[in-house]
């Protein structure tokens, strides 16, 4: 997020635009979060801006507004239900997020009821479901309405839906006459997993988490389809009651688990903040073993006279609070280790995860990044994780951030299995069995299979269709895996496509009668690879998934060097890293030797210059366009720039040059025609000097090019 200014440096048309802001911001996540169970925000980014909010309006009381986000509680109902006026309003709770905001809230509650500092007070806390708050109204023992939280004073009317859940008893024994029962609908992991799965099985929605998919299920105008959702409730608090359920917050719970609802087995008397930390501990390292989402643990008073005493805020309860757990971090045990092979060859190490959610999104699966990284270091053999290594069984701590790849953060060595070994990264390619090597400098080790590794194969056939580089209609990256596996028409290698018609028989008997395919379809496809026998020259270069050569240098080679054949020879004869060849790419600008050792070393190696050889066999190249240059002084001369431009940057002056027809390199050579020297020039300068290469300063420049 957007770093703030200090709220103490505001000025009052800045605080009060600010909260015009916060206000909208809150107000729409709240829609999406309570009204359309398609939250917008994660946790953590609301809550920074409820905090946010609250405390400029701390600073500036006079500017609180009428609609402010802190007196609000959910969102106001949809138009698809009726609605219910809560007797008891549902408000939310106050937030700890460290241990010394806990503190502080067990203090204020004995300064507010004059306690003395060693007087006994006692907590309940329990974990804080991630789910729907749902009421529930009994009369004489009968269920007889539901509602959702809404806007904490009025909900959406889902009587018929929390009927079809088996954990809400539709008729009570031993009951007050009336029993408003609180609770969280939720669902299990196991379930969310097998509901998503059955979604995607029929071409439905899929859920991004467990807390949405039970939102989304309750709320449904189509009760039997709510039946049909796996459902769960627990029961964690009361509203409207014609007697007590009993004197205390724990006693009331065991009084609803008697009269047959689902209640927490987590939840724990404690008397003291420090018990309130270590009891949040305790559940924080169960999280991933729970099977249901949580986001925190709920400490309340327990004596219920207490409770009243201490009364309400606006809309939150001055007896209990909500300690949250941090959005973006979650533990939980590593299962395995698997090796994923890239277009590249690199081996790819992935942690699989006892399925938790971080940061609202539900996660399985993270990046282990290299075999260093497994072993607790860095590419240049520092610590990382204080040196601790990764090991199959561990209990790690999972971090996400934003839309990032999850990742290991931290390993707890005290929960480590007694049979945990260290892990071996492999030294040869799961998919191939090639050798898989590291070249020195190099943090990744690498398959040597080439195009016989399966893996690799079908990534850089995959990227060679893509839509950058030959993106051939109707062959995209599903038909490539199908393709590929066929043992009647297979694509193994990129001429493969091109040789697809003629394998078929011309006569498309072959693909048409396929699944998924037919005679129109058949013929689509193989028009969309005649059109493509024609290509440019950067484009069927960056379509080859060469390591480290992208579309931009692609099209910066194709530039240079003009044609396909003469690229060619030059990289035949660059081969040996040395010669007039190897030197013309590496002055080339823009291209680093690393690239230019992978290019060369790519035409080199014997298999995969055949493969690309057979591929332009069956196509035409198209030669690079090359500027219109009549009348241009530059055209044809290799020009460097050095030192600082002051009339335009350095991308543009480059840009310049070669629309001009000049070769802009990055190196003075014997072959430079020109220096561009700006203030700072260096060894550049120097150099061109001792060779007696013409250099000239900016102003000069621009009036050798003047009006073209």
């Amino acid at each position: 997020m957007t770093k703030k200014k200090p709220i103490s440096e505001l000025t009052e048309a800045e605080a009060r635009a600010e909260l015009e802001t916060l206000a909208a911001a809150l107000t729409k996540a709240n829609q999406a979060y309570h009204g359309a169970d398609a939250p917008e925000l994660s946790d953590a980014d609301y809550d920074a801006l409820k905090q946010r909010n609250l405390a400029i309006e701390s600073a500036f009381p006079a500017l609180k507004r009428a609609d402010s986000p802190s007196d609000q509680v959910g969102a106001p109902v949809t138009s698809g239900f009726g609605k219910i006026t809560h007797v008891v309003p549902m408000l939310s709770l106050g937030n700890a997020f460290d241990d010394e905001e806990v503190s502080q809230f067990t203090a204020r509650i004995r300064a507010f009821l004059s306690l003395a500092p060693d007087a006994p007070l006692a907590f309940t806390a329990e974990p804080k479901i991630d789910g729907l708050s749902l009421s529930l109204r009994y009369e004489n023992g009968k269920l007889v309405q539901a509602a959702t939280r809404g806007d904490g004073a009025t909900g959406e009317n889902v009587t018929a839906n929390a009927r079809t859940i088996d954990d809400i008893p539709t008729e009570l024994t031993g009951a007050p006459d009336v029993l408003e029962v609180r609770g969280e609908v939720y669902m299990s992991h196991a379930d969310f997993a097998a509901l998503n799965a059955a979604q995607e099985a029929a071409g439905g929605k899929l859920f991004a988490n467990p807390r949405n998919a039970a939102a989304g299920s309750l709320r449904q105008l189509d009760a039997s389809i709510t039946k049909a959702r796996p459902l769960r409730f627990f029961a964690y608090a009361w509203g409207d009651l014609s007697a007590p359920l009993a004197e205390t917050q724990s006693g009331a719970i065991a009084r609803l688990g008697a009269l047959g609802f689902q209640t927490n087995p987590l939840t724990k008397l404690c008397h003291s903040s420090r018990d309130l930390i270590a009891h949040y501990r305790d559940i924080e390292a169960q999280r991933a073993t729970l099977g249901y989402d949580i986001d925190g643990v709920v400490y309340k008073v327990d004596a219920l006279d207490l409770q009243a005493r201490l009364g309400f805020r606006a809309t939150t309860p001055r007896w209990a609070i909500a300690h949250k757990f941090p959005a973006e971090l979650a533990w939980t045990w590593l299962e395995g280790i698997d090796i994923q092979v890239g277009r590249t060859g690199a081996l790819s190490p992935v942690a699989r995860l006892q399925p938790v959610t971080v940061g609202g999104v539900v996660v399985s699966n993270a990046t282990l990044h290299n075999e260093d990284y497994i072993t607790g270091r860095d590419s240049k053999g520092g610590e990382i994780r204080g040196g601790k290594d990764i090991r199959i069984g561990d209990w790690v701590q999972v971090y996400r951030a934003g839309d990032v790849i999850p990742k290991i953060a931290d390993v707890d060595l005290t929960k480590r299995p007694k049979d945990a070994v260290p892990y071996v990264f492999p030294a040869t390619c799961p998919e191939c069995g090639s050798e898989a090597v590291r070249e020195e400098g190099d943090a990744v080790r690498r398959c040597i299979g080439g195009l016989i590794c399966p893996a690799q194969a079908i990534e850089k056939l995959k990227h060679f269709v893509s839509r950058k580089a030959f993106d051939i209609e109707g062959l995209g990256a599903k038909q490539i895996e199908m393709f590929y596996d066929d043992a009647d028409l297979p694509i193994k290698q990129p001429v493969d496509i091109f040789t697809l018609a003629a394998r078929d028989g011309g006569n498309l008997n072959r693909l048409k009668n396929r699944k998924g395919w037919g005679a129109q379809s058949a013929a689509n496809l193989f028009a969309a690879i005649e059109e493509r026998r024609s290509i440019g020259f950067g484009r069927l270069l960056f379509s080859l998934g060469i390591r480290h050569v992208g579309e931009v240098a692609s099209n910066l080679l194709a530039r240079h060097y003009g044609d396909w054949a003469a690229f060619t020879q030059a990289m035949d004869d660059a081969a040996g890293f040395e010669g007039a060849a190897w030197q013309d790419l590496l002055d080339i600008d823009g291209i680093g030797e690393v690239m230019a050792r992978s290019l060369v070393s790519a035409f080199a190696a014997p298999r995969e210059r055949a493969s690309i050889d057979a591929l332009t066999e069956h196509l035409t190249v198209e030669a690079a366009a090359q500027p219109k240059t009549e009348g241009s002084p530059v055209a044809g001369k290799t020009v460097v720039f050095t030192g600082t431009l002051e009339k335009m940057t350095r991308a543009e002056a480059k840009a310049r040059a070669e629309a001009l027809g000049a070769k802009v390199s990055g190196s003075v050579s014997g072959k430079t025609d020109i220096l561009i020297a700006g203030p700072g020039a260096g060894s550049k300068a120097k150099k061109a000097a001792d060779l007696g290469v013409k250099t000239i300063d900016e102003d000069a420049w621009l009036a050798l090019i003047e009006g073209l």
